[in-house]
């Protein structure tokens, strides 16, 4: 009789346990109802994400959702995105576990993104699945906006220090958020996709380590030389490109180990420079035909007045003679460091009435 009556609690509570797991709904990294976007890498299993920017989204029906995630060194952030509204920010730490992105929602469809926010200077990060609340229900994949954008550019673009409030600059996770850089405020202006090729102190001949735009922009895995990236993943309306930056820096430090490397004891000439980034660009033009490009640099120092900076980047675009290719400099903000949250948001402010004026898409 008793051995009668576990046999009946334990198909109970089978039963009772395969009712739950039924109803969490569990989407595996490869499933076609997960929006990505950005150099992104697909391994069987997973979905590994390098770059500022890259973004992860889903359509459900339901009150809350979670990930199986892990980070790489336990250093990358991530905003979390319902229906259009910043509601959490996500720091991850090198375990495979589920993290909560949202929950508590008020029952019936939501939209939901995981935007990577840092950059690749502090490791990938591998993204397994979501898991959605019981009761949940998946919807129609988010749909793939009409504009799409994208951005080569160094530490402003990859929001660098931008929440830094104490005026230290600092550069460490905590307060990097590509999120508020200008470049991702500009594209969600547009209602464009974003995709964001940047990493901070890099240039076009010359950066603070040793990799160069040149080298690095047709990476799908940053750190690795072999690994090359799908152009025809994505073909962006509008391109932008802000370097330059710390190239007008190191080319004036001699003892500066890259400068050594990269010119010997003789800093570049000016028809050196400037061939430099008009064959940058034309290979970008080269993998985007059709695409617009705005030549661009600011706001910190590489646009002060008396700069030859923007000069070289104007010389560079007359030279390729390309109609669809225009030059735009972000005044000099005139304050120490990376730009701040509100410098950011008037550099968006500033392009934003150039791609206006000029962008036809």
């Amino acid at each position: 009789m008793r051995k009668g009556y576990f046999i009946i609690l334990f198909i109970l509570f089978s039963g009772a346990l395969s009712n739950c797991i039924a109803q969490s709904v569990v989407l595996k990294s490869k499933d076609q109802r997960i929006r990505y976007t950005g150099r992104i890498n697909m391994t069987d299993e997973a979905a590994e994400l390098y770059w500022t920017g890259s973004s992860i989204k889903i359509n459900f029906n339901g009150t809350g959702a979670s990930a199986m995630l892990q980070d790489e060194r336990g250093d990358n952030y991530f905003t979390v995105i319902v229906d259009g509204k910043v509601i959490n920010t996500l720091h991850l730490d090198n375990t495979k576990r589920v993290y909560t992105l949202a929950d508590g929602l008020t029952p019936g469809p939501h939209s939901l993104e995981l935007f990577k926010r840092t950059e690749w200077e502090m490791g990938k990060t591998i993204f397994y699945q979501f898991i959605l609340a019981k009761e949940s229900a998946i919807l129609p994949i988010p749909p793939i906006k009409k504009r799409k954008i994208e951005f080569f550019g160094n530490s402003i673009t990859c929001g660098y220090a931008v929440e830094d409030t104490t005026g230290k600059d600092r550069g460490s996770a905590p307060y990097e958020n590509g999120y508020i850089s200008y470049a991702a405020i500009t594209a969600r202006h547009f209602d464009a996709e974003y995709v964001c090729t940047a990493k901070s102190g890099i240039g076009v001949l010359v950066s603070w380590f040793p990799l160069i735009m040149p080298e690095m922009y047709n990476r799908l895995d940053p750190t690795d030389p072999t690994s090359l990236w799908n152009f025809s993943k994505y073909t962006p309306d509008l391109v932008v490109i802000n370097l330059f930056q710390n190239d007008s820096w190191i080319v004036k430090l001699p003892d500066n180990p890259q400068f050594k490397e990269r010119f010997g004891t003789k800093a570049p000439e000016p028809e050196q420079i400037i061939k430099a980034y008009r064959d940058l660009v034309k290979n970008i033009r080269k993998k985007y035909p059709k695409a617009q490009i705005i030549c661009a640099l600011g706001s910190m120092d590489a646009t002060k007045g008396g700069s030859p900076w923007p000069g070289y980047i104007e010389k560079a675009v007359a030279e390729l003679n390309d109609k669809n290719i225009y030059t735009h400099f972000i005044p000099y903000k005139n304050t120490p460091g990376h730009p701040s949250a509100k410098e950011q948001q008037a550099m968006a402010d500033d392009l934003i009435s150039f791609i206006d004026q000029q962008a036809k898409w």
